[in-house]
């Protein structure tokens, strides 16, 4: 396969580490992005608009557990860099590796399609080209979830008569000045944008959530506090949940200690959100908690345990959708959270259809599609052999029971334990290079026979 042309869709970290690992072994790349620049989510004015970046925004997971392997981050910046920071480190990734020049900017896929022994990859017409049909031998997905921002569905009922936005939509604090400001949700995100909020609005934000979620400070002892996660990565994760459980209550006690739900499951098992700020605001009551919402009221909100406030902007942090817009449902299923994929990369009819980033991890993200890439790259060289596809439609099997038991029934196809999964693919790659040895001992001719006939 070491001729085969490869599309990888998108130039956010997924596609430029795929895009990174195809030329190292020298095949032949072209990186389709919608945007003008690298960096995916990190490149927050891309004049695609798809960015959900904003200017507080900065790693939640530590400078050494988010970076490549092949291209660490400067010694000299801090633990959790800006976005501004990411954002350049991912460029320069790109044109340190010669990736940039294998990028076409301003192309926005719109369909996938087989045809016989190839892919076609349709784009439609932009700024600086035409619509178009490309042949290509493979095709990487690498395009993020980040892009279509879930609601609340079915809406609450009542009307509301002030704003109403995504978080999707928040770039700054300067939207909610003078404002009173409702967040809905415990993710990083609502985190985040409650306290920026809280620093402009008018009174108390308010933060409103159903379901609780394990808040993790930045740092624990003096040091990142994932870097504590993956110092207990060589234990069973039951084991790992109850002593980081009880490092957390220690350090800083419960959720419900600061107003906020009882988490629905344990450290581990849904990601917590990671926020030093969030914990001091609501201890100064600059922040305020609220259950559930029950109905919307005009300029009011009215929560579950009966009690109203006057609200002027209420922001959804509620999520995003898993879209693949240019795949139909003959590759994605009805659902492409619940796309079984081997190694959450090979598709299980073609494995020259894979994808890289289609994930949830408990940790960082750059380190896992590194992997990843990996994996893709050395598969279309020729160099890494996939099991037989019974095999890899039973390894799916065992590791989506394994997801239920650990994450119940929230995107347990798509759910990864990051420690786990960076350690387990370079054993799959060195038992993918014995198998492909010995199928092509066993293709190869016996020239012993052969001189003998």
């Amino acid at each position: 396969m070491g001729s085969t042309k490869v599309a990888v869709i998108g130039a956010g970290a997924a596609g430029l580490a795929t895009a990174k690992a195809l030329l190292d072994h020298d095949l032949d790349v072209t990186v389709l992005e919608r945007g003008d620049r690298v960096g995916g989510l990190w490149a927050g004015d891309d004049s695609a608009g798809t960015s959900p970046s904003y200017d507080s925004l900065h790693l939640n997971t530590s400078k050494g557990r988010t970076q490549f392997v092949d291209h660490p981050m400067p010694e000299h910046w801090p633990d959790y860099p800006s976005a501004a920071r990411v954002a350049g480190y991912l460029a320069e990734y790109a044109h340190r590796f010669g990736v940039t020049e294998r990028v076409r900017f301003h192309t926005d896929v719109t369909a996938v399609r087989r045809a016989d022994t190839h892919w076609e990859v349709e784009t439609a017409a932009g700024a600086e080209q035409a619509a178009g049909i490309e042949k290509f031998g493979a095709v990487v997905v690498a395009n993020g979830h980040n892009r279509e921002p879930k609601w609340p569905s079915p809406g609450y009922p009542g009307h509301f008569d002030g704003t109403q936005m995504h978080a999707h939509d928040h770039h700054s604090a300067d939207t909610y000045k003078g404002r009173r400001v409702l967040v809905v949700g415990m993710g990083n995100s609502a985190m985040d944008i409650a306290v920026d909020a809280s620093h402009v609005s008018h009174g108390p934000v308010l933060l409103s959530a159903r379901h609780g979620s394990h808040i993790v400070p930045k740092y624990l002892f003096g040091r990142p506090s994932d870097a504590t996660g993956g110092a207990l990565s060589v234990l069973p994760w039951r084991i790992r949940q109850a002593v980081a459980q009880t490092v957390l209550r220690l350090a800083v006690g419960t959720p419900e200690r600061y107003g906020l739900p009882k988490p629905a499951g344990g450290l581990f098992q849904n990601h917590p959100t990671i926020s030093d700020t969030i914990l001091h605001r609501l201890t100064h009551g600059e922040v305020e908690a609220r259950p559930g919402i029950e109905r919307l009221d005009g300029n009011r909100v009215l929560f579950t345990d009966g009690t109203a406030d006057r609200v002027d902007v209420i922001v959804w942090a509620t999520g995003y959708h898993v879209t693949i817009p240019f795949l139909d449902e003959r590759w994605t299923g009805d659902d492409p959270e619940e796309l079984p994929l081997y190694q959450r990369v090979f598709h299980l009819d073609d494995p020259t259809l894979s994808f890289v980033g289609l994930m949830q991890s408990t940790g960082a993200a750059l380190p896992v599609v590194e992997a990843q890439g990996k994996l893709v790259a050395a598969h279309l060289a020729g160099r890494y052999a996939l099991p037989t596809p019974e095999q890899q439609r039973a390894h799916v099997q065992r590791m989506h029971a394994a997801a239920v038991r650990r994450w119940g029934a929230k995107r347990p196809m798509m759910r990864i334990d990051f420690d786990q999964y960076t350690a387990a693919v370079p054993r799959e790659l060195r038992a993918g290079a014995r198998r492909a040895v010995a199928r092509r001992a066993v293709a190869r001719p016996n020239s012993t026979t052969k001189a003998a006939i």
